[in-house]
C-alpha cells in the first residue's frame, strides 16, 4: 500500500468516528441538550469529513458536506433555531453522509437524487443568502445590548492606509503568546467547497486578534478571474493556545493555500496597540468609503464616466469580538463559540476520576491478535513449567517455585493489560442503532424512542464485532412485532410514542446486553398456535410461559402476517439465538402481556482467556467456567433423592436442586455415579436457575487460554471450548447452560414415557 492509500485509509478510519459524534450530537440536541460545545462538536465532525475528503479530491462528499456544514454552522451562530423539524433533517442528512462515505471508501454508487433531494431540504432553511463581493472582509456589527446569537454578518470594503497596516501588525498589549500569520487561499481551496471566512473564524475563537484582508493584488474588474484566488489575510492573534493549535485549523487546507505562522517572543509589553483610537479610525474608514461609493454610484446614474474602472479595495478589518465596543471591536471571543476540549463525567471514567485522557495511537488489529496469540502461548507455556516443577516435587519454598509464582503473577498481569488493548466500549455498535430505529418507524408508521444506558460498558472487540447483527435483527424486532401501533397505544392508555431501551453493564465477569420495549408484549395463545400450525410443536403440547416465550427462537417462525422487508420470513430470532451462542453467550426472554418484553443477552467479556474450575469426569480433565460456579460440596447420603427416570436432587439449604451427573450426560458412563464418591458444584444459569453438577474431584482453580473447538474440529453438545493444559493435554470447557438444558431435557423425555 503506497503512502496516499494508507493517509486516505486513516481518513476514512477517522470518518467512522466524525459519524458518530454526528449522530449522537445530533440526537442530543432533539432530546435537548443545548450544551454550545455539542453544537460545535457536530459542526467540527462535518467540517472535519469535507476537509478530509477535499485534500483527496471527493468532489461529491465535499459537496454534500459543505450544505450540511453551511446549515450546522447557522445552527451554531444562533441564525437557526433547533427545531424538531430541522434536527429530523439533520439526522437524515447525517444518515446520508454516512452512506456518502460508506460509498466513496468501497467505490460504489449511489442515486444522486437522494443527496439531491437532502441538500434541498437543508437549503431551504437557510435563513438568508450571505451576499459576497470579489474584495469583500467580513466586518460584523454588533450592538452592545444585543445577544451575540443575533449578530448579523455582512461584507464591506474597507479603505486603509499603510500607517494602520502597520498599527494592525502590532502586538495586542499583555499578550501571553503572539503570533502572526499570514493565510493566502488558492484557487484549490474554494473548488474544494472551503470557506476562508469560516477559517478566520476559527481563528478568533483562540483568543483576541486582528485580522486584514489584504486585497492589493486584486485585478480590474474585466481581468477578474472568477475561480480565482486574490486576497491574503494577515493575522495577529494573542492566545494562550501553543503552535499547533493554530495549525490544526488550517490541517484540511494546508495543501490549497500559502501559509506562515510565526511567534514573537521578544515584544515589549508596553508597545502595544491603541485598540480603541485604530477602531475609530477604521469606523471613519469605513463611512468615507461608504460616501466614496455612493458618489460614484450619483456620477453613474447621471452619465458621468467614474475616475477609474477598478474599485480600490485596500485590506480591510475581519471579524472582532462580541465586547460590543463597536464596528470591528477587538477583543476576546465569545467562550460559547470556543471549542474546548470537554470531558463529559457521565461517559468516562476517566473523567470520572477527574484525569484527562491520554493520547492514543491507531494500531493495526492483527498486529493487536499476534500480540494476544503470543501472550496465550506465554500463559500455557508458565502453567507447563509449573507443571514440571510440581512432578519433580520441589518444595514451594524452594527459589525456583518462588519465581513460578512471581512468573506466574507477572504473566496475568500482562495478560489482564493486553487484554484491555482490545477492550472497547459498546458505543460503536450501540451508535448504529438511531438510525435503524428511525427508518424501522419510518417503514412501519410508528412513533418511537430510543434509549440507551451504559454505552461505555467495555467488551472485547471480537465480541463488539460480532452482536451488530444480533441487535440489529431484536431492535427490529421490538418496534416491528412488539410497540403497537399509535392509535392503539392510546386506546391502551399508553403515550402514543413507543419507547425501545437498549442498554449493556457488567455482570459477574460478563457482559450482559438488554433489549427491552415498553409494547403489548408476547401474545403467548397466538405465538403457540403458531408453532402447532406449523409443524413445529405438537398441538396438544403442555408448555410453560417461558417455553412458549422461546418457541420464537425456532427456525421458521415468525409471527407476521405478510412478508415484508421488515419481517415474515422466520430467519431472524433463531439467526440471533445462533450467534449469541456462537460467542459462548446465553439469550433470554421475559414478557408482560400488555406491558413489554425484554431480551437479555450474556456473553463473555472475552472470548480469548477465562478463569475455570479444572475437574476430572470419568477419567477426562473438563473445565467449568468459574463465573458459573457459586459453591462446591461434598453429597451426604441424606441429601441425595432419587425420583423416576434416574432423575436426582439434592438438598442444598433445604431447597432441593437437581443434581446432574456430568459424566453420564457427556456420555462418558451409562449409568449415574455415586455422588458420596464425587463433589458437586452448585451452578446458576444465565436465566438465574440453580442446578448441582456432579463431578468425581477437582483439581484446582486456573486461568486458561480458550480455543476455539468449532474452527478447529466440530461443534460438540454441551462443550463451549477448549483449552490446553500445563501438561499438553487438551482439555474441554462446559457450556454449563447446554449441560443444564440437556439434563431437563432428558427428564422429560423420562417422565413422558412414564406417563404413557
Amino acid at each position: 500500500m503506497d503512502a496516499m492509500a494508507a493517509i486516505k485509509q486513516t481518513f476514512f478510519q477517522e470518518c467512522e468516528e466524525q459519524l458518530a459524534e454526528l449522530e449522537s450530537g445530533l440526537t442530543a440536541i432533539l432530546e435537548g441538550d443545548g450544551d454550545a460545545e455539542t453544537v460545535n462538536a457536530v459542526f467540527r465532525a462535518v467540517h472535519s469529513i469535507k476537509g478530509g475528503a477535499g485534500a483527496f479530491s471527493l468532489d461529491d462528499l465535499v459537496r454534500f458536506a459543505h450544505i450540511f456544514e453551511t446549515a450546522l454552522d447557522h445552527l451554531r451562530a444562533g441564525r437557526l433555531a433547533p427545531s424538531p423539524d430541522l434536527l429530523k433533517v439533520m439526522l437524515r442528512a447525517s444518515d446520508a453522509l454516512a452512506d456518502l462515505v460508506r460509498a466513496t471508501r468501497d467505490e460504489t454508487n449511489l442515486e444522486p437524487q437522494r443527496f439531491a433531494a437532502l441538500a434541498a431540504e437543508l437549503r431551504a432553511f437557510d435563513p438568508a443568502s450571505m451576499q459576497q463581493t470579489g474584495a469583500a472582509a467580513i466586518v460584523k456589527e454588533t450592538d452592545g445590548a444585543a445577544d451575540c446569537a443575533d449578530d448579523e454578518i455582512v461584507f464591506r470594503p474597507i479603505l486603509m492606509d499603510e500607517s494602520m497596516f502597520d498599527e494592525m501588525d502590532a502586538p495586542p498589549a499583555a499578550a501571553p503568546r503572539l503570533f502572526r500569520i499570514r493565510f493566502r487561499p488558492k484557487p484549490a481551496l474554494y473548488a474544494k467547497a472551503n470557506e476562508a471566512a469560516l477559517l478566520l473564524r476559527e481563528v478568533s475563537n483562540l483568543g483576541e486578534c486582528s485580522i486584514v484582508c489584504d486585497s492589493s493584488e486584486l485585478p480590474f474588474l474585466p481581468d477578474l478571474d472568477p475561480e480565482g484566488a486574490c486576497l491574503t489575510f494577515l493575522i495577529t492573534l494573542s492566545t494562550e493556545c501553543d503552535e499547533s493549535s493554530v495549525r490544526e485549523i488550517f490541517e484540511f487546507v494546508e495543501w490549497d493555500c500559502d501559509l506562515d505562522i510565526a511567534e514573537e517572543t521578544d515584544e515589549p509589553a508596553g508597545d502595544g496597540v491603541d485598540i480603541s483610537a485604530l477602531v475609530e479610525r477604521l469606523q471613519a474608514s469605513v463611512e468615507a468609503e461608504r460616501a466614496a461609493l455612493e458618489e460614484a454610484n450619483a456620477r453613474s446614474a447621471a452619465g458621468a464616466t467614474p475616475p477609474s474602472a477598478r474599485q480600490n479595495f485596500s485590506p480591510a478589518q475581519v471579524e472582532g469580538s462580541d465586547t460590543g465596543d463597536g464596528v470591528g471591536s477587538i477583543g476576546k471571543s465569545d467562550p460559547a463559540k470556543s471549542d474546548p476540549v470537554k470531558i463529559d463525567p457521565g461517559k468516562s471514567d476517566l473523567a470520572a476520576k477527574g484525569d484527562q485522557p491520554g493520547p492514543s495511537i491507531r494500531v493495526d488489529l492483527e498486529r493487536v491478535d499476534r500480540l494476544i496469540n503470543l501472550v496465550g502461548e506465554l500463559v500455557i507455556n508458565q502453567a507447563m513449567l509449573a507443571q514440571r516443577v510440581l512432578e519433580e516435587g520441589l518444595a514451594r519454598a524452594s527459589g525456583v517455585a518462588t519465581g513460578l509464582d512471581e512468573l506466574e503473577q507477572l504473566t496475568r498481569e500482562i495478560q489482564d493489560s493486553v487484554m484491555a488493548i482490545r477492550a472497547q466500549p459498546v458505543k460503536s455498535v450501540f451508535q448504529r442503532m438511531p438510525r435503524l430505529v428511525r427508518e424501522v418507524a419510518a417503514m412501519t408508521g410508528k412513533a418511537v424512542r430510543l434509549v440507551t444506558d451504559g454505552e461505555n460498558t467495555e467488551v472485547d472487540k471480537t465480541v463488539i464485532e460480532r452482536i451488530a447483527d444480533p441487535l440489529t435483527h431484536m431492535i427490529r424486532n421490538a418496534i416491528d412485532h412488539g410497540l403497537e401501533t399509535p392509535d392503539v397505544r392510546v386506546r391502551a392508555g399508553k403515550a402514543e410514542e413507543g419507547v425501545v431501551h437498549l442498554s449493556a453493564l457488567h455482570r459477574s465477569g460478563r457482559i450482559v446486553i438488554e433489549v427491552s420495549d415498553d409494547g403489548a408484549g408476547i401474545d403467548r395463545p397466538r405465538v403457540k398456535a403458531i408453532a402447532a400450525d406449523k409443524g413445529l410443536i405438537a398441538p396438544d403440547a403442555a408448555l410453560s410461559d417461558d417455553e412458549i416465550d422461546n418457541l420464537i427462537f425456532l427456525p421458521g417462525f415468525s409471527t407476521a402476517a405478510a412478508i415484508s422487508d421488515i419481517s415474515g420470513r422466520g430467519v431472524g430470532m433463531d439467526v440471533v439465538r445462533r450467534s449469541i451462542q456462537a460467542l459462548g453467550g446465553r439469550i433470554s426472554i421475559q414478557s408482560r402481556p400488555g406491558r413489554g418484553s425484554t431480551f437479555t443477552m450474556s456473553l463473555p467479556l472475552t472470548l480469548a482467556v477465562l478463569d475455570g474450575m479444572v475437574v476430572t469426569v470419568g477419567g477426562q480433565t473438563l473445565v467449568v467456567p468459574l463465573t458459573a460456579i457459586v459453591e462446591t460440596l461434598q453429597p451426604k447420603v441424606a441429601d441425595v433423592h432419587e425420583f423416576g427416570g434416574g432423575a436426582r436432587v439434592i438438598a442444598i439449604r433445604d431447597q432441593f436442586t437437581p443434581l446432574i451427573d456430568v459424566g453420564r450426560e457427556l456420555g462418558y458412563r451409562a449409568d449415574n455415579a455415586d455422588p458420596l464418591a464425587g463433589v458437586a458444584l452448585l451452578v446458576e444459569t444465565e436465566g438465574g436457575a440453580r442446578n448441582a453438577m456432579l463431578v468425581d474431584a477437582i483439581l484446582g482453580q486456573r486461568q486458561v487460554v480458550i480455543k476455539s473447538l468449532e474452527a478447529n474440529y466440530q461443534h460438540v453438545p454441551g462443550i463451549a471450548a477448549a483449552t490446553i493444559l500445563g501438561d499438553g493435554r487438551v482439555a474441554l470447557i462446559l457450556d454449563v447452560d447446554a449441560i443444564v438444558a440437556s439434563s431437563r431435557a432428558d427428564s422429560d423425555a423420562h417422565l413422558l414415557a412414564a406417563a404413557g
